[in-house]
């Protein structure tokens, strides 16, 4: 069974515009002319949240990134619209509420740790006019980015000290869950492997394609040679596994691509592929393990389902939390 656990300590769209810099997504002519608004006139209020104003600019920031990650930039007919600008107005809503919160616990190192997430984020940039282009685009400055990482913080440790420090969840509601919901630890057959990707673009040249084939089995043969599959796998690995080493996890049929999933339920423990040949690129694929059909041992998911429990009971606490706020301050929504 996969537990679906949510992030709790990245909370509603406090994020969403350092999410956006960081993958280089631009809202195009309509983001720069709100930027513009944004620096000519007084932008248009949709809520305050205890005096402290909610803008248009921000709500539509936040709505474009929502829908760019979830709807892949889909459009929307004007009741979906009103609909997602709802949801978003009130999860920003939230994060205010919680981030006023979280000012009544003084954080001594804020400004540094606001500095190093800032940094964090240059570093993705290959040079400082990339990011400062992308700001640009964006309709963001660094203020606002150090902003929002601040916001952040004093959120994740509000929640730390008033909810999450306060969750406990006992051996015997673990064992509990176990056996009320057996039938979700119950899985087919599946092999645990690693992997290092030569990747290839779809668009690539038969040229390119052929440069990349043999490098794969260039690597392929050092592998065989002696040399270390999982620092192989760090160091010249095109997928995001190869930070765990190429590690993959488990997996059961049907979760990979066919001539993948081919060649690694055909491996034993220990094995390594071929080079195999996917709309990815070029796969060399180590077997790790080899788990037969039945159902998870308690021992061996109760880790999991601790986890899973404790995040489902700070999820409840935080939307407790957001009521009795809500209720003690003043909320207004000002969205027609």
């Amino acid at each position: 069974m996969q537990l679906s656990i949510n992030p709790v300590f990245r909370l509603f769209l406090i994020s969403v515009s350092v999410l956006l810099i960081l993958t280089g997504t631009s809202f195009g002519k309509e983001k720069k002319q709100a930027a513009k608004e944004k620096t000519s006139v007084t932008p248009a209020v949709v809520a305050t949240v205890n005096g402290t104003a909610i803008t248009r600019v921000e709500l539509d920031r936040a709505v474009k990134i929502m829908l760019s990650q979830n709807n892949g930039g889909k459009a929307l007919s004007d009741e979906e619209r009103k609909m997602a600008e709802k949801s978003v107005l009130e999860q920003l809503i939230s994060a205010e509420l919680l981030y006023q919160a979280g000012q009544k616990f003084q954080i001594s190192d804020a400004d540094k740790r606001v500095d190093a997430q800032v940094n964090q984020n240059k570093a993705k940039f290959a040079s400082q006019e990339v990011y400062e282009k992308a700001l640009k685009e964006n309709g963001l400055t660094e203020s606002d980015l150090r902003l929002f990482a601040r916001k952040e913080i004093y959120i994740n440790n509000l929640i730390e000290k008033e909810i999450a420090s306060r969750v406990n969840i006992s051996d015997a509601e673990v064992k509990k869950f176990y056996d009320e919901n057996i039938d979700k630890f119950k899985h087919e057959e599946m092999v645990q492997a690693s992997h290092i990707l030569v990747g290839v673009d779809s668009k690539a040249s038969d040229e390119d394609r052929k440069k990349a084939k043999e490098k794969a089995e260039a690597l392929l043969k050092r592998i065989k040679g002696g040399e270390d599959f999982a620092e192989a796998a760090k160091k010249e690995s095109d997928c995001p596994s190869s930070a765990q080493g190429g590690d993959l996890g488990y997996f059961s049929k049907g979760q990979m691509v066919p001539a993948f999933e081919s060649a690694a339920f055909s491996l034993k423990p220990g094995e390594i592929s071929n080079v195999v040949e996917t709309q990815y690129g070029y796969h060399i694929i180590k077997m790790v393990d080899r788990k037969p059909a039945g159902t998870d041992a308690f021992d061996d998911v109760k880790g999991r389902i601790k986890s899973y429990l404790q995040v489902q009971e700070i999820q409840k606490g935080i939307g407790d939390y957001l009521e009795k706020l809500r209720h003690e301050g003043k909320v207004e929504v000002k969205l027609s």
